[in-house]
């Protein structure tokens, strides 16, 4: 073990002995920023012990650009700092709430705030952390939640769907509200980015009623059912479409056709056919025209699809029935919240089979049973500790630790 004095940066004080130096010591002349010590960043005018002749660089730090991670330099004559976007932390933005990921089985996960993390659960896990497996028979689906991601289930491309298709599908809405308004049932696409002349297929619900459209990349062709019957617990889909004509049938009203613009008579799609929802933060991909602005609440089961009158209707998926992927996806009817308990007055939230705690102020945690210290962030009122200073928790209140040059109870004088 080694112990070595005190660093100097830029000049050695005279009372200082300085060994095996031939000549006049000369001091730097310039500005020094981002001085690190074994990978470990030390701010240089925070946690120096003492200095001489030091003054502020007339260079702006912001002209360095020093935040990471997107966030924005702010500075005066004296002081700067780094206004973070709301996934990202530090001095320098630089770290993120999930950097050490939680979450198990390949969730996706979202910083709740700047302390606490929430696991999105991929398809057949659940949990706080999405470690309990889960069997699914009829898939229910949350819409968008309040992180801006839909619940979804992916299949793989479905094949010889160019010139005819038929599908069959039956769902039960969560509410008669926000689910009628404008969700998205199923999709599937070319390329899908929403360009114009973009090849897709797209079903969904807008306003009440059900929403069919498709391109064939000459125009979009469209249907509208009429209202939907509320009355009724599951509302049975069954659609198709020959070549440029296409044909909706919504529970027991009459059938409704159209025929697409344009000349071309053939659907050529590549990407994944999506239920409920799409894997993108917000779908901002999908292509223009009927775009839907929310994902599916509810329960869709059945889905059945031929692509030639001579064959039986089949599950979508390889192998059939199974999906690639999902996320937030539930067992319809059933509660993730009925296995989880939140403390301290927590309440618990839960998107299909994503489940956390929302917790009141002064609590954190995934249980909500850790306290928010007085000096982080989240608390309520904020520390009133100025930019720069740090913050030191006490058993009644704070303090503030000033760094060069300040002075006061809050570090608020020059």
């Amino acid at each position: 073990q080694m112990t070595f004095g005190p660093i100097f940066l830029g000049n050695v004080p005279a009372h200082e002995e300085v060994h095996r130096c031939a000549g006049r010591i000369h001091g730097y002349r310039g500005c020094i920023r981002d001085f690190q010590v074994n990978h470990k960043e030390l701010f240089i005018i925070d946690e120096a012990h003492e200095g001489r002749n030091i003054e502020n660089c007339n260079v702006q730090i912001c002209d360095y650009h020093p935040c990471h991670n997107g966030g924005t330099c702010t500075s005066d004559e004296e002081n700067w700092y780094c206004e973070c976007p709301k996934l990202y932390t530090g001095k320098l933005c630089q770290f993120a709430t999930c950097e050490e990921n939680p979450c198990g089985n390949g969730a996706t996960c979202f910083p709740k705030s700047r302390r606490d993390a929430v696991c999105l659960c991929p398809y057949g896990r659940s949990g706080i952390l999405c470690s309990d497996a889960i069997n699914i028979t009829q898939p229910s689906f949350s819409g968008t939640d309040v992180f801006g991601y839909t619940s979804f289930l992916a299949y793989s491309t479905i094949p010889n769907i160019t010139f005819y298709y038929e599908f069959r599908l039956k769902f039960q809405l969560a509410n008669h509200h926000s689910a009628l308004e404008d969700n998205l049932i199923f999709f599937t696409g070319q390329k899908g980015q929403g360009l114009n002349g973009d090849d897709f297929l797209e079903l969904g619900l807008r306003n009440g009623r059900v929403v069919y459209s498709y391109n064939l990349g000459s125009g979009t062709a469209t249907i509208i059912s009429k209202p939907l019957d509320l009355a009724l617990n599951v509302h049975v889909i069954h659609l198709g479409r020959s070549l440029q004509k296409g044909w909706l049938k919504v529970d027991d009203q009459k059938n409704k056709t159209v025929t697409s613009p344009g000349r071309l008579v053939g659907l050529n799609i590549f990407s994944q056919f999506y239920l409920g929802g799409y894997h993108e933060y917000t779908p901002e991909l999908l292509p223009k025209g009927p775009r839907f602005k929310n994902g599916f609440q509810g329960c869709i089961f059945e889905v059945l699809v031929r692509t030639s009158l001579d064959q039986g209707f089949k599950s979508p998926g390889t192998p059939e029935g199974h999906p690639n992927s999902g996320r937030s996806i539930g067992q319809c009817k059933d509660s993730p919240c009925s296995l989880i308990k939140c403390r301290n007055g927590g309440k618990c939230i839960e998107t299909g089979s994503t489940v956390y705690c929302d917790c009141l102020t002064g609590w954190k945690g995934a249980f909500c049973t850790e306290t928010v210290s007085v000096c982080e962030p989240e608390h309520d009122p904020p520390h009133l500790c100025q930019q720069g200073s740090t913050c030191v928790p006490l058993p009644n209140g704070y303090t503030c630790h000033c760094p060069l040059g300040t002075t006061g109870t809050y570090c608020e004088q020059g």
